[in-house]
Protein backbone atom coordinates (compact mmCIF):
# COMPACT_ATOMS: atom_id res chain seq x y z
CA UNK A 1 0.00 0.00 0.00
CA UNK A 2 2.80 2.43 0.90
CA UNK A 3 4.53 1.92 -2.46
CA UNK A 4 1.31 2.52 -4.37
CA UNK A 5 0.43 5.61 -2.37
CA UNK A 6 3.95 6.99 -2.92
CA UNK A 7 3.49 6.38 -6.66
CA UNK A 8 0.25 8.35 -6.87
CA UNK A 9 -2.21 5.45 -6.74
CA UNK A 10 -5.19 5.91 -4.43
CA UNK A 11 -6.35 3.07 -2.19
CA UNK A 12 -10.15 2.96 -2.28
CA UNK A 13 -10.84 -0.18 -0.22
CA UNK A 14 -9.11 -2.89 1.83
CA UNK A 15 -11.27 -5.81 2.94
CA UNK A 16 -11.88 -9.55 2.98
CA UNK A 17 -14.06 -11.56 0.57
CA UNK A 18 -14.24 -14.75 2.63
CA UNK A 19 -14.25 -15.45 6.37
CA UNK A 20 -12.37 -18.74 6.86
CA UNK A 21 -9.96 -18.89 3.91
CA UNK A 22 -6.45 -20.28 4.33
CA UNK A 23 -4.15 -18.58 3.82
CA UNK A 24 -6.09 -15.51 4.89
CA UNK A 25 -6.08 -12.94 2.10
CA UNK A 26 -7.22 -9.35 1.87
CA UNK A 27 -8.39 -7.51 -1.25
CA UNK A 28 -7.17 -4.00 -2.02
CA UNK A 29 -8.96 -1.78 -4.53
CA UNK A 30 -7.08 1.03 -6.20
CA UNK A 31 -7.64 3.99 -8.47
CA UNK A 32 -5.23 6.07 -10.48
CA UNK A 33 -5.35 8.81 -13.07
CA UNK A 34 -2.44 10.21 -15.03
CA UNK A 35 0.58 8.99 -16.94
CA UNK A 36 0.06 5.29 -17.69
CA UNK A 37 3.76 4.37 -17.42
CA UNK A 38 4.15 6.07 -14.01
CA UNK A 39 1.00 4.38 -12.73
CA UNK A 40 2.20 1.01 -14.05
CA UNK A 41 5.56 1.47 -12.30
CA UNK A 42 3.82 2.32 -9.01
CA UNK A 43 1.52 -0.67 -9.38
CA UNK A 44 4.50 -2.94 -10.13
CA UNK A 45 6.37 -1.65 -7.06
CA UNK A 46 3.35 -2.32 -4.83
CA UNK A 47 2.76 -5.80 -6.23
CA UNK A 48 6.44 -6.67 -5.78
CA UNK A 49 6.13 -5.82 -2.06
CA UNK A 50 3.14 -8.16 -1.79
CA UNK A 51 5.10 -11.10 -3.24
CA UNK A 52 2.59 -11.33 -6.10
CA UNK A 53 4.09 -13.53 -8.86
CA UNK A 54 5.01 -11.37 -11.84
CA UNK A 55 5.06 -14.19 -14.39
CA UNK A 56 2.26 -15.02 -16.76
CA UNK A 57 0.73 -18.44 -16.16
CA UNK A 58 0.26 -20.56 -19.24
CA UNK A 59 -3.48 -21.15 -19.62
CA UNK A 60 -4.67 -24.68 -20.35
CA UNK A 61 -5.57 -25.42 -23.96
CA UNK A 62 -9.25 -25.64 -23.02
CA UNK A 63 -10.97 -25.04 -19.68
CA UNK A 64 -12.11 -28.17 -17.87
CA UNK A 65 -15.81 -28.97 -18.27
CA UNK A 66 -18.19 -27.65 -15.63
CA UNK A 67 -19.92 -30.54 -13.86
CA UNK A 68 -23.19 -28.63 -13.31
CA UNK A 69 -26.45 -28.18 -15.18
CA UNK A 70 -25.32 -24.84 -16.62
CA UNK A 71 -28.44 -24.41 -18.80
CA UNK A 72 -30.65 -24.57 -15.70
CA UNK A 73 -28.42 -22.14 -13.82
CA UNK A 74 -28.48 -19.74 -16.80
CA UNK A 75 -32.28 -19.94 -16.88
CA UNK A 76 -32.67 -19.36 -13.15
CA UNK A 77 -30.29 -16.39 -13.12
CA UNK A 78 -31.54 -14.93 -16.40
CA UNK A 79 -27.99 -14.61 -17.73
CA UNK A 80 -25.47 -16.66 -19.70
CA UNK A 81 -22.52 -17.94 -17.69
CA UNK A 82 -19.04 -18.51 -19.06
CA UNK A 83 -16.47 -21.17 -18.29
CA UNK A 84 -13.57 -19.43 -16.56
CA UNK A 85 -11.10 -22.24 -15.96
CA UNK A 86 -13.73 -24.69 -14.73
CA UNK A 87 -15.69 -22.07 -12.75
CA UNK A 88 -19.04 -20.90 -14.11
CA UNK A 89 -18.96 -17.10 -14.00
CA UNK A 90 -21.67 -14.49 -14.50
CA UNK A 91 -21.30 -10.75 -15.01
CA UNK A 92 -24.67 -9.04 -14.61
CA UNK A 93 -24.81 -5.32 -15.40
CA UNK A 94 -26.79 -2.76 -13.46
CA UNK A 95 -29.43 -0.91 -15.49
CA UNK A 96 -28.17 2.59 -14.74
CA UNK A 97 -24.70 3.80 -15.76
CA UNK A 98 -22.09 4.18 -13.02
CA UNK A 99 -19.76 7.15 -13.28
CA UNK A 100 -16.72 8.43 -11.41
CA UNK A 101 -15.37 11.94 -12.06
CA UNK A 102 -17.75 12.18 -15.01
CA UNK A 103 -16.38 9.03 -16.67
CA UNK A 104 -18.54 5.94 -17.17
CA UNK A 105 -17.24 2.89 -15.28
CA UNK A 106 -17.76 -0.14 -17.55
CA UNK A 107 -18.85 -3.51 -16.20
CA UNK A 108 -15.33 -4.93 -16.64
CA UNK A 109 -13.95 -2.22 -14.33
CA UNK A 110 -16.12 -3.26 -11.40
CA UNK A 111 -19.64 -1.94 -11.91
CA UNK A 112 -21.20 -5.36 -12.66
CA UNK A 113 -22.51 -8.00 -10.28
CA UNK A 114 -20.15 -10.99 -10.26
CA UNK A 115 -21.43 -14.50 -9.47
CA UNK A 116 -19.28 -17.66 -9.61
CA UNK A 117 -20.14 -21.35 -9.26
CA UNK A 118 -17.31 -23.83 -8.61
CA UNK A 119 -18.51 -27.46 -8.89
CA UNK A 120 -17.92 -29.47 -5.70
CA UNK A 121 -19.49 -32.77 -6.83
CA UNK A 122 -22.93 -34.34 -6.88
CA UNK A 123 -24.68 -31.28 -8.33
CA UNK A 124 -23.29 -29.05 -5.59
CA UNK A 125 -21.27 -25.89 -6.01
CA UNK A 126 -19.39 -23.37 -3.95
CA UNK A 127 -20.58 -19.88 -4.82
CA UNK A 128 -18.94 -16.53 -4.27
CA UNK A 129 -18.90 -13.11 -5.84
CA UNK A 130 -20.26 -9.68 -5.18
CA UNK A 131 -23.47 -7.74 -5.59
CA UNK A 132 -23.22 -4.08 -6.62
CA UNK A 133 -26.04 -2.29 -4.81
CA UNK A 134 -27.68 1.03 -4.19
CA UNK A 135 -28.32 1.79 -0.52
CA UNK A 136 -32.04 1.13 -0.99
CA UNK A 137 -31.26 -2.38 -2.31
CA UNK A 138 -28.93 -3.38 0.52
CA UNK A 139 -31.40 -4.60 3.20
CA UNK A 140 -33.67 -6.63 0.89
CA UNK A 141 -30.68 -8.31 -0.81
CA UNK A 142 -29.09 -9.21 2.53
CA UNK A 143 -32.39 -10.71 3.70
CA UNK A 144 -32.84 -12.70 0.47
CA UNK A 145 -29.32 -14.13 0.71
CA UNK A 146 -29.63 -15.08 4.39
CA UNK A 147 -33.14 -16.51 3.91
CA UNK A 148 -31.66 -18.82 1.25
CA UNK A 149 -28.70 -20.08 3.28
CA UNK A 150 -26.12 -17.84 1.58
CA UNK A 151 -23.59 -16.31 3.95
CA UNK A 152 -22.79 -12.60 3.66
CA UNK A 153 -19.01 -12.27 4.06
CA UNK A 154 -18.41 -8.53 3.52
CA UNK A 155 -20.25 -5.24 2.96
CA UNK A 156 -18.14 -2.28 1.86
CA UNK A 157 -17.37 0.21 -0.89
CA UNK A 158 -14.90 -0.25 -3.76
CA UNK A 159 -14.87 3.32 -5.04
CA UNK A 160 -14.86 6.77 -3.44
CA UNK A 161 -16.69 9.22 -5.73
CA UNK A 162 -18.94 7.02 -7.85
CA UNK A 163 -22.45 8.02 -8.84
CA UNK A 164 -24.81 6.57 -7.87
CA UNK A 165 -23.24 5.63 -4.50
CA UNK A 166 -22.69 1.86 -4.45
CA UNK A 167 -22.23 -0.84 -1.82
CA UNK A 168 -20.58 -4.18 -2.55
CA UNK A 169 -21.84 -7.33 -0.83
CA UNK A 170 -19.71 -10.48 -0.99
CA UNK A 171 -21.23 -13.89 -0.34
CA UNK A 172 -20.39 -17.57 0.09
CA UNK A 173 -22.18 -20.93 0.24
CA UNK A 174 -21.59 -24.55 -0.74
CA UNK A 175 -24.79 -26.48 -1.45
CA UNK A 176 -27.00 -27.75 -4.28
CA UNK A 177 -26.21 -25.47 -7.25
CA UNK A 178 -29.82 -25.02 -8.37
CA UNK A 179 -30.96 -24.24 -4.82
CA UNK A 180 -28.22 -21.62 -4.51
CA UNK A 181 -29.10 -20.17 -7.92
CA UNK A 182 -32.69 -19.74 -6.70
CA UNK A 183 -31.39 -17.88 -3.66
CA UNK A 184 -29.24 -15.64 -5.84
CA UNK A 185 -32.24 -15.05 -8.12
CA UNK A 186 -34.25 -13.95 -5.08
CA UNK A 187 -31.53 -11.39 -4.33
CA UNK A 188 -31.30 -10.25 -7.97
CA UNK A 189 -35.05 -9.59 -7.96
CA UNK A 190 -34.36 -6.65 -5.59
CA UNK A 191 -31.74 -5.04 -7.88
CA UNK A 192 -32.12 -2.74 -10.87
CA UNK A 193 -30.28 -4.99 -13.33
CA UNK A 194 -30.06 -4.41 -17.08
CA UNK A 195 -32.53 -6.39 -19.16
CA UNK A 196 -30.90 -9.06 -21.34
Amino acid sequence: MAKMLAGGIEITALHNHLLRNTPFTMYMHISGHGDAEKLAAALHAGLAESKTPMTTATPPAAPPPIDLDTASLDQILGAKGTNNGGVLGYGIRRAEPVTDAGMTIPAAMGSAIGINFQPTGGGKAAITGDFVLLGSELAPVLKALRDNGIEVTAIHNHMVDEQPRLFFVHFWANDDAKKLAQGLRAALDHINVAKS
